[in-house]
């Protein structure tokens, strides 16, 4: 083969060894293939991989040091390419520096400070929130970032939703087992319905703040409404998206409205949402045990107007307008009443008109004579 021609045919000798190259990666690599352990996760499970493997802390608790593959495989952290180094940021060489925790928690309360190098903004949240404030008021056993989370086996908090409450069911156990027999929970647990509220979505996810202030009752009708006057939910379930302008012109929400706006902070006994229809234990008012069952509906009224009588409730429309179907008698009422007072304003105001003509002219008439 001459010069010349071997340079004519080059271009070709490579595209061809291209092309071969390429055919022996994509064997080597198929297109499902998973990308291989990072190094230093299967350098760690050498030794962290064994189950019994384990620690005696100077408290005399147990520590186990195993780390299952399984819980990796399935973390939010190790498919995203993050090692143990990570967070394990002071173990870096073997044999390890010496441990310096007494206790389990007291190694649990260290190691969460980790998390806010990657999640800066939401660990400044929790900093603010009702378990911070608990642990700086010396209850070491306030919940931080990896109690709710985990550790090794950190998923999505909220596949399924339901995950939410049995998270928070680790501490409020009581209140969470009330939760499931309420028509939130039970939709929740039963149908996993996305629509209803976990814990969350009424107390908040890392700035959780203290439920038993004035100011949270106070505000809490807003929380109510973020869903019960959404129309399109609420048209889903054959719900009224009205309660909460209804509630909002209602002598209660007018008095808890004038306190919001002036005296946020301070507790008032006009009755919001939660004082009817209970806080954890909602259900359906066709349900007997309801609070606000018809049945129940007086006893409820009875907690602030003690001298309430039947005729009390049966004169409470509920959080419905006036219609000609559920209401007869009170719409014609209210028909003959819009428009019978307009009518007598008008001729007030006609009146009142014909008596400055009358006693101008009257005034006319006598200066002219």
């Amino acid at each position: 083969m001459t010069t010349r021609t071997f340079y004519r045919q080059a271009p070709w000798l490579i595209l061809a060894g291209l092309i071969v190259l390429l055919a022996s990666l994509f064997a080597t690599f198929p297109a499902n293939a998973k990308p291989s352990m990072q190094e230093t996760e299967k350098y760690c499970l050498s030794c962290h991989g064994d189950s019994t493997l384990s620690m005696t802390l100077p408290s005399g608790e147990k520590l186990s040091l195993y780390v299952s593959q399984d819980q990796l495989d399935h973390s939010v952290h190790s498919s995203k390419g993050i090692e143990c180094e990570a967070c394990h940021n002071n173990i870096s060489t073997y044999p390890h520096p010496e441990q310096k925790y007494a206790t389990k928690r007291e190694l649990s309360l260290n190691y969460y400070q980790t998390c806010e190098k990657c999640h800066s903004a939401n660990y400044a949240k929790a900093q603010d929130s009702m378990h911070a404030q608990s642990a700086l008021a010396g209850n070491e056993n306030a919940p931080v970032c990896t109690d709710c989370h985990g550790h090794h086996d950190t998923q999505k908090p909220d596949e399924p939703r339901s995950l939410v409450s049995e998270t928070c069911s680790k501490c409020h156990g009581e209140i969470v087992d009330i939760y499931k027999q309420s028509v939130h929970g039970e939709a929740l647990l039963s149908e996993d319905n996305p629509d209803v509220p976990v814990c969350t979505d009424c107390h908040g996810v890392h700035n959780i703040q203290d439920a038993r202030t004035d100011q949270f009752r106070v505000e809490s009708p807003e929380l109510c409404a973020r869903c019960h006057a959404d129309k399109a939910l609420m048209d889903k379930y054959g719900l009224s998206s009205d309660v909460y302008s209804i509630y909002k012109r209602s002598w209660h929400g007018v008095d808890i409205s004038v306190y919001k706006a002036r005296w946020g902070t301070v507790w008032h006994d006009s009755a919001v949402c939660t004082d009817c229809h209970g806080v954890h234990d909602m259900r359906k008012t066709s349900d007997p045990a309801s609070k606000v069952n018809p049945a129940n509906l007086l006893t409820a009224c009875q907690k602030c107007h003690p001298t309430a009588g039947p005729n009390w409730v049966d004169a409470w429309t509920g959080h419905n307008e006036v219609s000609l179907e559920r209401t007869p008698i009170l719409f014609y009422v209210d028909k003959f009443y819009t428009s019978f007072t307009p009518f007598i304003l008008w001729a007030c105001i006609i009146y009142v008109l014909l008596q400055i003509i009358h006693s101008i002219v009257d005034r006319v008439r006598s200066t002219l004579s």
